[in-house]
């Protein structure tokens, strides 16, 4: 029986990502982290841990969020991604960029990108979160730097005010 290695043949998938349709090539054992910032170009996720322990690779998978360095490439064949470059809409930050920067709730900026987009998908699905729920949505995402009360400040910031 071959190992999984000896197949060293690239294949090709093909996804939405961040509303455009892509397609590029991967190996069998490629996650989806990989293929983004190797295959694509987009290194806004960051690799913290490589075992979906810190959030920092965080991205929007079929309507939810995922850790990318747990997912095979492979397995997305077809599905939409967004990344923390598609937050952004035609050159305008989103609420949430902004009030992370407004607010400093960012220091070396390599979680970041988990945050917003975790906290971006939130507040999609609760758009007048508690800061309780703020916490607990954002549990799965580590902040070496800054602590968390100005990143759950900057997520409360950016609610719609009439959602109060």
């Amino acid at each position: 029986m071959a190992d999984r290695f000896s197949d060293t043949r690239k294949a090709p998938i093909r996804v939405k990502i961040n509303e455009d349709w892509q397609e590029f090539m991967v190996f069998p054992w490629d996650t989806l982290l990989d293929a983004l910032r190797n295959e694509l170009g987009l290194t806004g996720a960051k690799e913290g841990c490589g075992n979906g322990n810190c959030g920092a690779c965080t991205v929007k998978l079929n309507g939810r969020t995922v850790d990318s360095c747990l997912v095979l490439a492979g397995e997305v064949a077809d599905m939409e991604i967004e990344t923390i470059e598609g937050v952004a809409k035609f050159g305008a930050l989103h609420p949430i960029q902004e009030a992370f920067m407004e607010l400093a709730a960012l220091q070396c900026g390599f979680c970041t990108p988990g945050f917003i987009v975790s906290a971006k998908y939130l507040l999609e699905k609760n758009p007048n979160p508690t800061e309780a729920e703020i916490r607990l949505w954002l549990a799965g995402n580590l902040c070496r730097c800054t602590g968390y009360d100005k990143i759950v400040r900057a997520v409360q910031a950016s609610i719609p005010k009439n959602s109060n």
